[in-house]
């Protein structure tokens, strides 16, 4: 059995099937906010779906804030190199706000084109994505 340094470091996104799979799956949605927009003619999502958009995007930037004010990143290297764990600001409310930006923001564009496509999409990208984010964690742990 591999230790978890050995796994940690032999892991890598382009030989994952379930990376692919719901990076189509969660992209999908956004193809098809342009061709069936408000389909069902459901003026009341497509405005919970703007301002599903717009809260988002706000929580993505939050957590990008916070994690530049607080993450302690080496000079002139990215975010993702963060040294520090951030449990302030946004993070104090929600543990991956940017992970949770990123879901509730295809899911107002599956609001905004109310197509079942789009709808089984989401689902079925969510449950894979949030497998993968399961798996990550535990590699941090190790």
């Amino acid at each position: 059995m591999m230790n978890a340094e050995a796994a940690h470091s032999s892991y890598s996104w382009k030989r994952d099937p379930f990376f692919w799979a719901y990076s189509l799956l969660l992209f999908l949605p956004v193809i098809l906010v342009f061709v069936f927009y408000n389909y069902y003619r459901l003026d009341f999502l497509v405005y919970t779906g703007w301002i599903l958009l717009l809260f988002s995007v706000a929580l993505i930037f939050l957590a990008g804030g916070e994690f530049r004010k607080k993450g302690a990143a080496p000079k002139g290297e990215s975010i993702v190199h963060t040294t520090v764990v951030v449990d302030s600001g946004i993070y104090a409310v929600v543990r991956h706000p940017q992970y949770l930006g990123f879901i509730l923001f295809v899911l107002a564009l599956v609001l905004l084109s109310q197509h079942w496509v789009s709808i089984v999409s989401w689902i079925v990208g969510v449950a894979l994505f949030c497998r993968d984010v399961l798996r990550e964690e535990q590699m941090s742990i190790h």
